[in-house]
């Protein structure tokens, strides 16, 4: 085989390769939370929400992580404002997902002396910063509402 013809085959399965990729994706999503503020906690479940809505729409598949740290992991406490619609959503779908700071509760810990009681639905992850970088890294979209 020439050099030419392998170069040609080379870039043509390089090309396929990422072709695949591309269609074996999906598009994924994080949005972050870092305020106790129920209109934000409530705008980012809408966004939940519409994102599901509109790529369901086209018959796209779609992966959403709400990443909470600081003052928005009260989004995520037993006793949220917006726990009936984390847990609708989490019932409806399995594309969504709810991450809470551990350095966060950790400090919400040492200042009250208790451990902070989370939802069921949400998962504790060591940094909500941390876990901001890694998904980017990983390829998801950044929204903050």
């Amino acid at each position: 085989m020439t050099r030419l013809a392998k170069l040609a085959l080379a870039s043509a399965l390089t090309i396929a390769a990422a072709g695949a990729a591309f269609a074996e994706s999906a598009h994924r999503l994080a949005i972050h939370v870092d305020q106790n503020d129920p209109a934000v906690m409530n705008l980012a479940l809408n966004n939940v929400k519409n994102l599901q809505a509109y790529y369901k729409q086209k018959g796209e598949t779609v992966e959403l992580e709400v990443v909470t740290y600081g003052p928005g992991l009260n989004m995520l406490l037993a006793e949220s404002p917006v726990k009936d619609r984390i847990s609708a959503m989490a019932m409806e779908a399995d594309n969504v997902h709810f991450s809470a700071c551990a350095n966060t509760m950790a400090g919400i810990e040492k200042k009250t002396g208790k451990k902070p009681e989370l939802l069921s639905e949400a998962k504790v992850v060591p940094s909500g910063v941390v876990r901001l970088v890694e998904l980017q890294e990983q390829g998801y979209s950044y929204i903050k509402p």
